[in-house]
């Protein structure tokens, strides 16, 4: 159990130094992302992003597994 611990909490780091570094080049600010704010509430769904993530994501797993 502490192995798996370990390893998803390095992802997790790995994940949001991804994403820091993504926020640079415009991941997190596409168009079709939804952002809603309303007075002192904002609702954020990255619709557009999730789906760029994730055909990146499918795409080097297909490449990987050949």
């Amino acid at each position: 159990m502490a192995r798996f611990l370990i390893i998803a909490g390095l992802v997790l780091i790995a994940v949001g130094v991804l994403w820091m570094i993504g926020e640079r080049f415009g991941l997190g600010r596409l168009p079709g992302d939804i952002v809603v704010e309303r007075g002192n509430f904002r609702f954020y769904f990255p619709l557009a992003t999730s789906l760029v993530l994730s055909a990146v994501i499918s795409l080097l797993l297909w490449l990987f597994n050949r």
